[in-house]
């Protein structure tokens, strides 16, 4: 299983999908979804926030079918669940508050059973669900250094 975007794995979230622009997500695409997926979650987060890594979005209950998300939308069918500060929506990048490089982990689950949760959801209470039910992984990572 593949996830792609128009940044290259290691490179710069480009500015637009960041605070210092638009923000908004990114465009993803999804390749190679595995055999008796029943659903994909999709988790962005800052690993070098500290003090625990920062939930930048977080969407669960991905429609196996679905291949691809444009950039500032949801995917079709999906739920959004909350990301840090009990909010919803995309978060991205934001250099204007950090020091030095961050790494931004776009994660994508495959999982073998559609998660039975409120869109009010918790990513702990979405990662307990998922847990026994991950078919495959794949992950993405952007890029941001404050200027």
């Amino acid at each position: 299983m593949k996830i792609k975007s128009e940044f290259q794995h290691g490179q710069a979230v480009p500015v637009l999908y960041t605070c210092l622009s638009k923000n908004i997500n990114p465009p993803l695409e999804f390749e190679t979804i595995p055999a008796g997926t029943k659903s994909m979650v999709l988790i962005i987060e800052d690993v070098d926030a500290t003090p625990r890594p920062w939930t930048h979005w977080m969407v669960f209950n991905i429609p196996p079918h679905v291949t691809s998300v444009a950039a500032g939308t949801i995917p079709n069918g999906a739920t959004e669940g909350l990301a840090n500060n009990h909010s919803f929506g995309y978060e991205g990048p934001c250099p204007k508050y950090f020091r030095g490089t961050h790494h931004y982990w776009f994660r994508l689950y495959a999982l073998d059973i559609v998660l039975d949760l409120p869109a009010a959801s918790e990513r702990e209470v979405v990662e307990e669900k998922m847990q026994g039910h991950i078919l495959e992984q794949a992950n993405l990572l952007g890029l941001c250094t404050a200027g």
